[in-house]
């Protein structure tokens, strides 16, 4: 994707939620949307009521944001998940959730979503033996997502070998030590945490 070279705690801003674009930063008193939860920009505390349209809008913006993917990739997921049975906005966000990138992230081997893309990107990590450096590859159910054996004596990745397994949603299994994990299901709604409100993207892209 199209490389955003602006500060991305502008993003947070723009959205008036946390994005934890940014990895550990977010989670410590240096974040600067705590400091300034406004809109940047010289008006940006003074904004007008925002309209249905424009709610919505923002909604897309800000997931198209957290996952960081461009509109084409956004609109093609959505028209992905209208094809499947279910729920549309709840399929979107499980297919969002399932990629690779995202993966690497919620495993804990990337502090935020931009570092797992990049670690992709380079070829660290396999899917079921094969290596992948697509961030944009769909997992399934079953699949093993692991460290590449010739890159498990990294520097980085020693680091993520002696570090505890942190709080991985119910749908993975992560061993630091062997570097490898595993999507024993599919993400369902309640599985992910981030303030979405799908229904409105849906009603977005259904004008």
């Amino acid at each position: 994707m199209a490389t955003y070279r602006e500060a991305k705690c502008r993003l947070c801003r723009r959205e008036g939620a946390k994005l934890f674009l940014k990895g550990d930063k977010c989670y410590n008193g240096k974040c600067p949307f705590e400091k300034r939860p406004v809109a940047p920009g010289v008006h940006g505390a003074g904004r007008k009521k925002v309209s249905e349209y424009g709610q919505q809008l923002r909604e897309k913006q800000k997931v198209k944001r957290i996952y960081g993917v461009q509109e084409g990739q956004f609109r093609a997921y959505y028209e992905r998940a209208d094809r499947m049975k279910g729920i549309t906005g709840e399929n979107m966000l499980s297919l969002l959730e399932r990629r690779l990138d995202n993966v690497v992230y919620r495993m804990g081997i990337g502090v935020s979503r931009a570092q797992a893309r990049q670690l992709v990107n380079h070829g660290h990590f396999t899917v079921n033996g094969k290596k992948v450096n697509v961030p944009s590859f769909i997992v399934k159910a079953g699949d093993v997502v692991a460290v590449k054996e010739s890159k498990t004596s990294n520097k980085y990745f020693e680091g993520i070998k002696a570090a505890k397994a942190g709080n991985l949603p119910k749908w993975l299994e992560f061993s630091p030590e062997k570097l490898e994990g595993k999507v024993i299901a599919l993400p369902a709604r309640d599985d992910i945490d981030s303030q979405i409100a799908e229904h409105m993207i849906v009603e977005l892209y259904s004008k």
